[in-house]
């Protein structure tokens, strides 16, 4: 019988690198994998892969399969990260990708863009729990269990010394990774528990609202969706601001009705963002606003043209011409082999 997957382990965010000696038994620091939080159960005969979300990904990742019933020496429970990189980056969006119905479409990208997986604790060895054992015990059996063990699994890096940590922030980013975890070395496994901490790249920028999507209960902004100008002056969709108070997705309606963009009957004008996999039944559409207006928001990092996550209100910024709002005042990263992150 396979192992039971239990809920992982979870990370709060802090602003900064922690100090080690604010935390009994220290903390042991580690990349921020940019992937699938995979859980993953090989008893011997079958593996399983569990998600962040309690969802089987073993369908989706065949290669890997084959790869830890040949490779690990003996039954365990791994926890890490699934990842896949391209010209020696980490491509959030083409593993993204994976996640598809069609088995042909799984199995041809499988062999397109084969898939790793970064090991970060162990749960479980051979018939010894190892969850209530602190995490310093269990790195040091995750390390010998996957010492002659090679890829595409991988055992992540780490160090003990906050200024590495601070410098992994720095450079690690230039191979798609964002940021470093912070783990406390004395604690236990703590299923589901925000026991771990992360930083991340925290940055800002001036964007032009462009559009907003009716919340779903079909009162007020749901999200507001922005944009910035390209080299050839083309205002691109780059994501979407939500999180908004039911007060303020009210006040939002009427705060932006001067820019709604209307047809010759005083209609609103709509337009739908493009589909995805993500998105196949989700109502994409949304209300055009004049680009007239900007905003400055946090976000963490750019995937392509877009940002990588849903970014955060900041303030309003009326001194701002619209016309300023382009990619070049994003902050430019230094590109960093991956390599050198998995040695």
């Amino acid at each position: 019988m396979p192992y039971d997957i239990p809920a992982p382990m979870l990370t709060k965010a802090v602003a900064a690198v922690p100090d080690p000696a604010k935390t009994p038994g220290g903390l042991l620091y580690e990349p921020k994998w940019d992937g699938f939080r995979a859980l993953v159960s090989w008893d011997g005969a079958d593996v399983e892969i569990g998600s962040r979300g309690a969802k089987p990904l073993t369908r989706y990742f065949p290669e890997l399969v084959d790869a830890f019933a040949r490779l690990l020496p003996e039954p365990c429970l791994l926890d890490g990260e699934i990842v896949v990189a391209v010209d020696g980056r980490l491509q959030w969006e083409v593993l993204s990708q994976r996640i598809h119905p069609a088995a042909s479409r799984v199995s041809l990208l499988s062999g397109q863009f084969p898939a790793m997986f970064i090991a970060f604790d162990l749960l479980a060895r051979g018939d010894r729990d190892l969850q209530g054992e602190p995490f310093a015990s269990r790195r040091a059996a995750l390390e010998h269990l996957l010492a002659a063990v090679p890829d595409p699994i991988h055992l992540t890096r780490t160090t003990t010394d906050a200024g590495t940590a601070r410098r992994w922030l720095a450079e690690f980013e230039g191979a798609g990774l964002d940021g470093v975890v912070a783990k406390p070395l004395a604690a236990p496994y703590a299923p589901g528990k925000r026991t771990l901490f992360k930083i991340k790249h925290a940055r800002t920028a001036d964007v032009v609202a462009i559009g907003y999507r009716v919340h779903k209960s079909g009162q007020g902004v749901g999200s507001l969706l922005v944009g910035l100008y390209d080299d050839t002056g083309e205002l691109r969709n780059v994501g979407g601001v939500a999180a908004w108070s039911d007060k303020k997705r009210l006040e939002l309606v009427d705060e932006l009705a001067p820019l709604v963009v209307t047809d010759a009957e005083g209609h609103a004008v709509t337009g739908e963002t493009e589909r995805s996999r993500f998105t196949a039944s989700k109502d994409v559409s949304f209300v055009k606003l004049r680009p007239e207006r900007v905003l400055e928001v946090r976000y963490d990092q750019l995937e392509g043209h877009r940002f990588r996550h849903t970014v955060q209100f900041e303030r309003w910024r009326p001194d701002r011409d619209p016309a300023s709002c382009t990619y070049a005042q994003l902050e430019t990263v230094a590109a960093y082999d991956l390599g050198d992150v998995l040695q």
